[in-house]
């Protein structure tokens, strides 16, 4: 393989010099953006692996969709339409991606004539052929050099890195006329990999190590052939830090990076009601109503229409997360030495004779903390969030097997948000509620169907 496809490749799958990928872990990769045949705004995944690209595609399509588009039936898009969206959403990805204009982005596709049912694939090909070519150029996708899913059967690990052909383009609307005219190649076989690896060079290789926690750490696990938190984020937000706090953390000398602003969908994980970590509001409040749902094993995406929910931060919300910036351990206190620091973050007064008569009054028994909910109570009392007692909600789970009779739908509901627990209206306890009740912690569901949507 040459240098570029050799730096790749261990990036996303680790060094594979012992032993290689398995077979079974890259065939379930090797997909295409598909949509359901039921759900013509849904793509459809075909096995456990690739929800890492797959859902957060999902999830700027659905923002595309719902709030970009003209057509009131969000669900229905005729074919002509999917081709656009899709394109438009990887375009988005992309440009998110590009480190710097100057480098331009970069295409990663079939080189000519050698896609996987071409025919003209042999074992005795060289297995360096990245073909690299600066100047953009116009690709008429002809049908017959389209891979299909089938062909992936055939096609190894080696075989598929030894005829990928990288294309720079160095203006954002070439890029995006590049991405449309390739759409049969995003459809078909390893297009979910051409893309990721289209990301990832336009990103820049050495830029990814830089963001990771830990550069030896493949994008995709070896074992499991699930995709990393750095993964996810790289395509959400740009930057693949691998944690989801706000900002950077400290962490016995070392910088800990974290996600920087306001994201345009969200992130969600049951990790979190598990209290392996904490999401920040950068991931919990997005742009846009819409969040990807992490369990241990799968990524699904929850949306809704009601644009009131990602309002701008409310003073109480501002107040909260600088707070808990102060509080990494996410203990729900911080020691009364840091609450000038707090109140001076937060624009409050912070003379020191008021910082002490506050101290007094938020610690009277002089244990030497502060707790979250007496601070907030003192300076952001009974502040009304806006947020409606229900609104209409869907789930997308795109793992055929975890939908019912395996058609990949949305299943849709009703969420109630209320300021408190209310034993009158709890409804269940399943995975999906515990995950949201990370953002509205008293937040039920009511879905249309017998059973709740799944995680998994």
């Amino acid at each position: 393989m040459s240098e570029l496809n050799k730096e790749v490749v261990d990036l996303v799958w680790g060094r594979t010099s012992d032993g290689g990928v398995s077979a079974s872990i890259f065939r379930r990769w090797t997909q295409g953006f598909v949509f359901s045949e039921y759900e013509p705004t849904a793509l459809e995944q075909f096995e456990g692996g690739p929800c890492a690209v797959i859902a957060p595609v999902q999830a700027f399509l659905l923002k595309n969709i719902l709030f970009n588009r003209e057509s009131s039936n969000w669900r229905q898009l005729p074919e002509e339409e999917q081709k656009t969206a899709l394109c438009s959403t990887l375009s988005e990805i992309l440009e998110s991606a590009c480190a710097s204009l100057s480098t331009g982005f970069c295409i990663v596709t079939w080189a000519k004539g050698h896609s996987p049912d071409t025919g003209k694939l042999t074992a005795t090909e060289p297995e360096s052929q990245v073909q690299t070519q600066d100047k953009p150029e116009s690709s008429k996708p002809l049908q017959e050099q389209q891979p299909t899913y089938s062909a992936a059967e055939d096609l190894s690990f080696e075989r598929f890195h030894s005829v990928l052909h990288k294309r720079t383009i160095l203006s954002a609307s070439d890029l995006r006329e590049e991405v449309l005219s390739l759409y049969h190649s995003w459809r078909g076989c390893c297009g979910v990999l051409l893309f990721l690896y289209s990301v990832i060079l336009t990103k820049g290789i050495e830029n990814i190590r830089n963001e990771i926690q830990d550069p030896t750490e493949p994008l995709v696990d070896p074992v499991h052939g699930h995709g990393s938190q750095s993964l996810v984020n790289l395509l959400v937000t740009g930057h693949a830090v691998s944690n989801v706090w706000d900002g950077d953390r400290e962490c016995s000398g070392m910088k800990l990076h974290g996600i920087h602003k306001q994201a345009s969908v969200g992130f969600l994980t049951l990790m979190e009601s598990l209290r392996y970590c904490k999401v920040g509001t950068f991931f919990k409040s997005p742009k846009f109503p819409i969040w990807i749902l992490g369990s241990e094993t799968h990524l699904s995406v929850f949306f809704t229409k009601e644009m009131s929910l990602v309002g701008p931060e409310s003073p109480s919300e501002q107040a909260r997360r600088v707070f808990q910036s102060f509080d990494p351990e996410d203990n729900g206190f911080i020691p009364e030495s840091l609450l000038e620091d707090v109140m001076k973050a937060l624009d409050l007064v912070s003379e020191p004779e008021y910082v002490s008569l506050v101290k007094t009054k938020l610690d009277p028994e002089n244990l030497g903390v502060i707790l979250l909910g007496p601070f907030l109570l003192e300076f952001f009392p009974d502040q009304d969030s806006g947020i409606p007692d229900s609104f209409p909600i869907y789930h997308y789970n795109g793992l055929k097997q975890s939908n019912y009779k395996e058609k990949v739908e949305y299943v849709e509901g009703t969420a109630l948000v209320l300021g408190f627990e209310d034993p009158m209206v709890r409804t269940d306890d399943t995975p999906v509620k515990r995950c949201l009740q990370t953002k509205w912690p008293y937040i039920e569901l009511l879905w249309t169907t017998d059973r709740s949507p799944s995680l998994n």
